[in-house]
């Protein structure tokens, strides 16, 4: 029914949401680990505000029950206020039936914004933002060129909590590879226990095109940790989070173990099947090497 600009790529959670191609890329698009757009055809740049309103006259059209809408791509949160703003109105108008909206985001983007600006879009039904945090610690974010901080990232995550959104942030399982994964599984604990997030999801760093902008970011060959390495510092992250009433989930497919619970209520049964993990491996349901993926 729409015509995508591919591939497109959108969080586990949103599977039954319509995807509204917004923006085409991802306006940053600097990050070493990050392989999503970097084919010639997504190349950043804003959807026209005409071509997104006969999407969704379209979808009106179908009759299709909309109630939720995920503005894609990877960074539909650098628009502009306004033009967020009136995309939020041309989704009420044409889906009156959407209970929410969601996006990926940036922390620099939720910067940029006023608290004002942040509480109209969630009065206009943006309620939910993916904040790709990736790693709490500085050190990590400065070699893979994240460009955001530790302080960056919690402004962003205290303005959402203050505009009355949610916020479901992301962090990588190995991405500071063997040399500085203690740290950046506990610093990515401080960042979590200061943000105290409503959603916190983690994935193992997937590098499907080759390792050459890791390797140049670690200045030489960047090691990724090996299965046991990954819940040894999975171990460290859970075991150093002090989150009040968090919902966890590690269950992407680029996981080999799969963890789901609400933090801290769950912490000592989370953390004692990532140790039946690495103790005992053999006797615990791991994913397969051919059953991952990104």
């Amino acid at each position: 029914m729409l015509n995508y600009i591919e591939p497109v790529f959108r969080p586990p959670s949103e599977w039954k949401s319509l995807i509204l191609q917004v923006t085409n890329g991802c306006s940053w698009n600097q990050c070493s680990f990050c392989d999503m757009y970097t084919q010639p055809q997504k190349r950043f740049r804003a959807q026209k505000a005409d071509k997104i309103e006969k999407d969704l006259i379209a979808v009106a059209n179908s009759q299709a029950h909309i109630s939720r809408v995920f503005l894609a791509d990877g960074d539909a949160m650098t628009l502009p206020f306004a033009r967020l703003e009136a995309i939020c109105l041309l989704i009420n108008k044409y889906l009156p039936n959407v209970t929410r909206i969601s996006s990926y985001c940036l922390p620099r983007n939720i910067n940029n914004k006023t608290p004002e600006q942040l509480q109209r879009l969630r009065e206009l039904g943006l309620t939910l933002l993916y904040i790709g945090c990736e790693s709490g610690d500085d050190e990590v974010l400065k070699r893979i060129k994240k460009g955001e901080t530790f302080e960056s990232s919690l402004s962003a995550l205290q303005k959402i909590k203050a505009a009355g959104m949610k916020a479901s942030v992301m962090i990588l399982n190995g991405l500071g590879g063997i040399e500085l994964s203690k740290q950046h599984a506990e610093n990515s604990a401080k960042l979590m226990n200061a943000a105290q997030p409503e959603y916190l999801s983690t994935l193992v760093v997937t590098l499907p095109l080759g390792t050459e902008r890791m390797d140049e970011a670690f200045g030489g060959k960047f090691q990724l940790p090996d299965q046991s390495q990954l819940f040894e510092e999975m171990h460290i992250l859970l075991s150093n989070l002090e989150l009040n009433k968090t919902v966890f989930r590690s269950d992407h497919a680029s996981n080999y173990l799969v963890l789901k619970g609400v933090l801290g209520k769950d912490k000592q049964v989370l953390v004692a099947q990532v140790e039946a993990a690495m103790n005992t491996p053999s006797k615990i349901q791991l994913r397969q090497e051919w059953q991952r993926g990104l």
